[in-house]
Order: structure tokens, then C-alpha cells, then sequence
């Protein structure tokens, strides 16, 4: 039994040093497809910034969902946490065209939050993972692709 725990013991090791150095790590500030970006500003100065990049660019702002507003009103605390919602149908339409199931991450978004330390974030979901889950050509990634450039610059 020893001999056989001793086997299998060598067996996961084994399989597991194979698996490191074929996994590759994610991305910085990149976990299941959420990247992350912190912010110079505060939630609500981080919001202002988006929605004037998101006018100059003549990008449609569909809606903002104001989390911890929503949760003051039924008595609950929760730090400022914002979602804006945004798009443009010249751009998403031919991404659903392509792949259907797009639309389910479609309009864009980008989540703004305040953390425990008071730091805030932005987070959106990764072009290349938004690619990668719904089978999307090459072509058309510079359809979404903006939304990192929307982010750094409001996060600065």
C-alpha cells in the first residue's frame, strides 16, 4: 500500500511539473478574463472621465449602474461601485453577426470600484478572452479592442 501511495504520489508530481511548463501564467491584473486597472481618481472622477471619452469618441453610453447607490437604498453599504454600460452598432453588430453569442457580453462595460484600502479599480472584460469564448475572427477584434484605451486613459 506504501509502495502504491509512494506511486501515485510521484505520478502527480510528475503530472504537475508537466502542467507548469506548459500553462502559460495569465496576464498582470488579468484573472478569468476580468482585467483590472487602478485608477488616479476617485470612483466618481474616474466615471466623469469615461463618459467624456466615451462622448468624444461618439460611443453610445446606454446605461450607468450605480451599485452602491442601488444597495443604499434597501439599507445595505457597499463603497462606490459603478458599471457603465456603452457600445457603438457599427462595432458590435458584425462581432454578433460573426458570433451570435456575443451578444451576452455585449454592450461593452467597465466596472469602477473602490477596494477595502480606498484604492479605485477598473475592470473590463479582455478583448483577446471576449475572442477566445466566442470563437471571433482576427478581423474584427479591433471591434472591441477599444475599451483598454478607455480605461488607461481614465484611470490616468
Amino acid at each position: 500500500m506504501v509502495l502504491r501511495d509512494q506511486s501515485l504520489s510521484a505520478l502527480l508530481g510528475v503530472v504537475a511539473a508537466l502542467g507548469a511548463a506548459f500553462v502559460k501564467p495569465m496576464a498582470p491584473h488579468q484573472d478569468r478574463g476580468v482585467v483590472t486597472r487602478q485608477s488616479l481618481h476617485s470612483v466618481d472622477q474616474t466615471v466623469e472621465r469615461l463618459e467624456a471619452l466615451l462622448r468624444a469618441k461618439g460611443v453610445t453610453l446606454f446605461a450607468m449602474v450605480d451599485h452602491s447607490g442601488e444597495a443604499a437604498k434597501v439599507g445595505l453599504r457597499l463603497r462606490p461601485t459603478k458599471l457603465l454600460i456603452f457600445g457603438n452598432p457599427k462595432a458590435g453588430t458584425p462581432l454578433m453577426l460573426a458570433a451570435p453569442s456575443v451578444a451576452i457580453d455585449l454592450p461593452l462595460k467597465i466596472l469602477v470600484w473602490e477596494d477595502a484600502a480606498g484604492k479605485v479599480w477598473l475592470g473590463y472584460n479582455s478583448p483577446a478572452y471576449l475572442q477566445q469564448r466566442h470563437g471571433l475572427p482576427d478581423s474584427l477584434l479591433p471591434n472591441i479592442a477599444g475599451v483598454e484605451a478607455l480605461a488607461q486613459a481614465a484611470a490616468e
